[in-house]
């Protein structure tokens, strides 16, 4: 049977000795001494076990689980690349951060009754031990007790000074990983409320006339119908000419030799620009508004017009520029 060792809660007790506490398997696992950075409980669904991974980015489940509502120590934290917070239990074991909550590290362990135990009987025996001994001993004693006491004291300052550091560490990436989502929501909202814009004034264009070199607002040639919704609605400054249009934003789709096949809805989205011809010589552009459907000043005798993508006429490019 594969050991692994898990953390112990505390200086001195373990989090538990065989597992079956805070462990919902028949696995059994050994404690591990180490400094925690900070305690935490698990906070996942009454009577059920969390379970616990091999890593914090793409682990495997290793067989068992935290229980809920037993305590666990924190040796490191993770951040993954979805921007979701893991805590390292044991020498290779995490949890996800989302299913805790934080406790005191003074806070005491429900699982620990046998640790408990021994402590309380440490302690019988001290107070008969006192009361034997004479009152020189006594004064040794009590030289021998500062000292261990002030060596203690030493040890909780720094302790408790890695659990600040560790506390700050986390608190930073907490917020950082916070930062990033925020931004990436507000770039989405904006890009959403972006293409909003481009399609209604891109419809309202609808029924224009077409004419070669016309730059509108009364009437459009394909280029220059693009170059005026995207300034208009969105404030961007496209280019000109459809030769200029080709090279702006990442290639979504292009057909080639080796991808015959036509694009799909499924691949666009609203504010696409559609190309038809090759990247080096295309001779037409159009919007997508959503629905397989997109806007363009399309001929002489059609005028700007909605039409919905066929086979038989697929763009050739497909360009995202929002």
């Amino acid at each position: 049977m594969t050991k692994h060792k898990l953390f112990k809660l505390g200086a001195a007790a373990a989090l538990t000795v065989t597992g079956v506490s805070a462990i919902t398997s028949l696995k059994t696992v050994r404690a591990a001494n180490f400094t925690a950075i900070k305690r935490v409980k698990i906070n996942y669904l009454p009577g059920k076990g969390l379970n616990i991974w091999t890593n914090y980015n793409k682990g495997k489940f290793m067989g068992y689980r935290a229980k809920d509502g037993t305590i666990w120590n924190v040796a490191e934290t993770a951040v993954d690349k979805k921007g979701n917070l893991w805590y390292k239990v044991g020498t290779r074991e995490w949890i996800e951060a989302r299913y805790t909550v934080d406790v005191g590290m003074d806070t005491p362990d429900s699982t620990n009754a046998k640790t408990k135990d021994r402590v309380t009987n440490v302690s019988t025996k001290k107070k008969t031990s006192k009361k034997t001994t004479t009152k020189v001993n006594n004064v040794i004693s009590l030289g021998t007790v500062t000292k261990k006491s002030t060596k203690k004291s030493t040890k909780t300052k720094s302790k408790a000074a890695k659990v600040k550091k560790a506390k700050q560490i986390v608190d930073a990436a907490v917020k950082k990983t916070s930062k990033k989502l925020t931004t990436k929501k507000v770039a989405s909202t904006q890009a959403s409320s972006k293409a909003g814009a481009i399609v209604a004034l891109a419809k309202q264009q609808v029924g224009k006339p077409y004419a070669w070199g016309a730059n509108g607002p009364d009437s459009f040639d394909c280029s220059s119908l693009v170059q005026y919704v995207f300034k208009n609605a969105a404030g961007m400054n496209l280019p000109r000419t459809t030769y200029d249009q080709v090279k702006v934003g990442q290639t979504v789709y292009q057909k080639s030799q080796a991808n015959g096949q036509p694009v799909s809805a499924s691949n666009l989205q609203v504010g696409d620009l559609l190309f038809w011809g090759s990247e080096s010589a295309p001779y037409h552009v159009a919007i997508y508004i959503g629905n397989n459907q997109y806007v363009n000043a399309a001929t002489p005798e059609q005028g700007t017009i909605l039409q919905t993508m066929t086979s038989y006429f697929a763009p050739t490019i497909v360009k995202r520029v929002l």
